[in-house]
């Protein structure tokens, strides 16, 4: 699990020295095929620029990355692949999931009976205090303006 720019597969992808099914090109990003499918029609949008974690994304890209993603959505939706509905999944760290360390934002199509979804944990439906949610958001809040995010 390198977090480096050489030893990156996605880097790689977009230099063109290893093969991708590309939908999309852009200077920014970079939509292709997931070799490992959730369902078929799953692609990813990749920024151009090697970037390890979401937070180091510059604004730009990554509404350009949303911005592509929603048109491949909807190219999806229209291409005859079997889809009922699309998720966007991104996954920043390894506790999220995050395998391959070049932020990638996954595009999928869904239909009833595909088999996937999210594990819920077993506290799920309990819905916390509002005292709880108040003291994280303001915890968040404080975090964010130190952060200086718009």
């Amino acid at each position: 699990m390198s977090h480096d720019q050489d030893a990156c597969v996605f880097c790689e992808i977009v230099l063109g020295r290893e093969p991708a099914s590309i939908v999309y090109r852009d200077e920014l990003v970079c939509g292709f095929m997931d070799i490992q499918p959730v369902n078929p029609g799953h692609l990813l949008v990749i920024p151009v620029a090697h970037v390890a974690h979401v937070s180091d994304l510059d604004a730009s890209v990554g509404e350009r990355m949303f911005r592509v993603a929603q048109r491949l959505a909807e190219a999806i939706r229209n291409s005859g692949v079997r889809c009922e509905g699309v998720n966007f999944f991104l996954a920043d760290g390894v506790a999220a999931g995050q395998e391959i360390f070049h932020t990638h934002l996954h595009v999928f199509p869904r239909f009833d009976g595909d088999g996937f979804g999210l594990r819920h944990p077993p506290d799920y439906h309990s819905l916390p205090e509002r005292t709880s949610l108040e003291a994280i958001a303001m915890s968040i809040r404080n975090a964010s303006a130190k952060s200086h995010v718009a």
